[in-house]
């Protein structure tokens, strides 16, 4: 009688699907057998490329005659350690009983890879090959998974792009890396007084150690400039006590405009400038130009991709964004969130449409009492649960996965967690509640002063619906003496300044107030993740991130693991308590050195480009070959240049 085979990433995900697939099944030494199916596992990756070595000895030995290596074709081996899990797949895979194969490692492109090179390495032929491609490992996901598993050939182009993403970080790594430390390793060393030193150079880690590296220069270089900004006090009346402080911008109508004692349109650059035209507005009459009143409605963020998840702990809780991906990678086993590998933020039309689901999951089996207070205020107020017209589901901005988002159950894993995972979990079930929340309201008011042609203007957002906010920001702060106090109660006094359009003001002071440039700031694990996201830009609003958000530098999957090994072999130090990340010396002169020889790999664009070539062959927008073509020739090309130069 024939069985079925199944495969999974991990031992715990296999165990997982052998309650789901139910039959007793018998565990046995690396694997789970039942009447029809056969359950074993990988332990992460098994197969491995080849070092240089492995295809000619002589390469063992970095020299210069044997660069570029770019083989005709590729060698991998098992990867020490883990033969005996790789004994038991290939014997389970072989046997004459199994006609089908489930695979079920994690769904994304690595995942994909670690099956593919155990397929390749042992040669599996005629046997019938399907995918299971899940969101979640809840139960019905699970059965849903099985049930839906398509042929494992629809997902040869992903196949075809991990091993190209493999590939070129392979010759990549390899060539430059030996290239580079033959031409500058002994400079190198004498420059961080080691007796000998080599260089490691990456696709992305390159890049990202020319971010942080650029970053810290621009800080170290920063000179403070100081500049002398002008305000005012507006009165309507003599017996008014407090006015309306409303700061001077240059406009085309101010005889200050376009000159060259301003150090921008708010600022002198010299003290006694901003004395004299203090002076000029002396007796000068005051007339309130245009006063603007308005409504701002302002909704709940996206929810979380890995990216913003990342960001998020790094700022709350001073944590790196690997321990936050393997936090993540932890509730996503435990059933208690969706696939973490994710650059989505948004829901599918198809998740959207059985949403409640989820809710009353976090209804029934979550205890925290201030996210059940948040559930039955939704249910009290009558909150929609449609999400399908709002800006929360989008099949067009989804590519392997939605957003991470909170099963609504795996309850009775959470009680064992680390406090820690807990909060984790809490940040993601509120950012997915607000959503279905009201917009926040605010009122606002813009009012422009015109001092006969010189113009000072005020602006005040007071929150007076806190919608969504009541779930996601606390609207009170501590002071410095412990008591509460309201964030807005400074912006009430301009609301409350009630002044119509051309009513004429008085003067109670004009003031100086002195400022001075800064300088940017450093980068911290979490927000290297978004700059990476970004494409080396680091864009603070989020609305504005979403928006041009295209080809990033690294994937969701990668970028902590780049971050991580970039400490790991000291190019760059992150400060455990702020998460602040600085370079290192030898950082900083490995940076020299590839500014020097070959600058274009610290080009973030460059290096995005590399990744959506990647995901335009996983689309099947170009061919394989076709991008292996140009990374030949990119290697190849380098090399004439720099072995000519030096």
């Amino acid at each position: 009688m024939s069985k079925k085979l199944l495969i999974t990433e991990k031992p715990s995900v296999a165990m997982e699907f052998a309650k789901v697939i139910g039959e007793n099944g018998q565990r046995k030494n690396g694997y789970i057998e039942s009447k029809d199916w056969i359950i074993t596992w990988c332990v992460g990756h098994l197969i491995t490329m080849s070092y240089p070595e492995k295809y000619d000895e002589n390469l063992k030995f970095w020299r210069l005659d044997t660069l570029p290596f770019i083989p005709k074709e590729w060698k991998y081996e098992v990867i020490k350690g883990v033969e005996k899990q790789y004994e038991i797949i290939r014997s389970q895979i072989t046997r004459e009983d199994v006609d089908s194969i489930y695979v079920a490692t994690d769904s994304g492109r690595e995942g994909e890879y670690i099956y593919r090179l155990v397929d390749q390495e042992i040669n599996v032929q005629g046997k019938d090959k399907r995918r299971i491609w899940i969101d979640s490992q809840t139960e019905e996901e699970i059965k849903r998974g099985i049930k839906e598993a398509k042929p494992l050939s629809e997902y040869d182009s992903l196949s075809d792009s991990a091993y190209l993403r493999a590939k070129e970080d392979y010759l990549i790594g390899i060539n430059f890396s030996r290239m580079l430390s033959i031409i500058y390793g002994r400079r190198l060393a004498k420059s961080i007084g080691e007796e000998r030193a080599s260089i490691s150079v990456g696709r992305v880690m390159t890049c990202v150690l020319g971010m942080v590296v650029e970053r810290e220069r621009e800080i170290r270089n920063f000179v403070k400039v100081p500049f002398y900004k002008i305000s005012g006090e507006f009165l309507k009346s003599d017996e008014q006590e407090n006015g309306l402080i409303a700061e001077w911008k240059v406009s085309e109508s101010s005889k200050m405009w376009q000159s060259a004692k301003l150090y921008n349109e708010t600022g002198f650059k010299k003290k006694n400038d901003a004395k004299d035209f203090i002076t000029s507005l002396s007796g000068k009459k005051v007339v309130a130009q245009d006063v603007k009143k308005s409504k701002q409605k302002e909704n709940a963020p996206l929810l979380f991709n890995l990216a913003e998840i990342q960001n998020e702990c790094t700022k709350r809780f001073k944590i790196k964004p690997d321990e936050t991906l393997e936090i993540i990678q932890n509730l996503y086993e435990k059933k208690l969130v969706t696939y973490p590998r994710t650059d989505a933020r948004v829901l599918s039309t198809a998740v959207a449409k059985v949403i409640t689901n989820n809710l009353n999951g976090i209804a029934r089996g979550y205890k925290d009492q201030e996210v059940q207070g948040f559930i039955k205020q939704m249910k009290d107020e009558k909150y929609s649960t449609n999400l399908l017209k709002t800006k929360y589901v989008n099949d067009s901005k989804i590519t392997d996965h939605y957003a991470i988002t909170p099963t609504g159950q795996g309850y009775e894993n959470l009680d064992k967690l680390p406090e820690l995972q807990k909060k984790v979990y809490n940040l993601i079930v509120k950012r997915f509640l607000a959503i279905f929340y009201p917009p926040a309201e605010f009122n606002k008011l813009n009012i422009t002063i015109d001092v006969e042609g010189e113009k000072f203007y005020a602006s005040s957002k007071v929150c007076v619906k806190k919608g969504y906010l009541e779930v996601l920001k606390r609207q009170k702060e501590s002071t410095k003496n412990g008591q509460d106090v309201d964030n807005d109660a400074d912006k009430k006094e301009l609301i409350d300044f009630n002044v119509k359009k051309d009513e004429v003001l008085k003067v109670k002071n004009y003031e100086i107030k002195e400022s001075e440039t800064t300088p940017p700031n450093r980068y911290n694990s979490g927000s290297m993740i978004l700059a990476m996201e970004n494409a080396g830009k680091l864009i603070e609003d989020e609305e504005l991130r979403e928006q041009i958000k295209g080809a990033g530098i690294g994937t969701s999957a990668t970028r902590a693991e780049i971050i991580k090994k970039l400490e790991k072999i000291k190019y760059i130090e992150i400060n455990t308590k702020t998460q602040i990340i600085t370079p290192t010396k030898k950082g900083e002169y490995i940076y020299d050195i590839v500014h020097m020889s070959m600058p274009d790999m610290l080009n973030p664009k460059l290096t995005a480009s590399w990744e959506k070539g990647l995901d335009m062959v996983a689309k099947k927008e170009i061919k394989s070959n076709e991008f292996m073509i140009k990374l030949e020739n990119y290697i190849n090309n380098k090399f004439d240049k720099l072995v000519i130069k030096n």
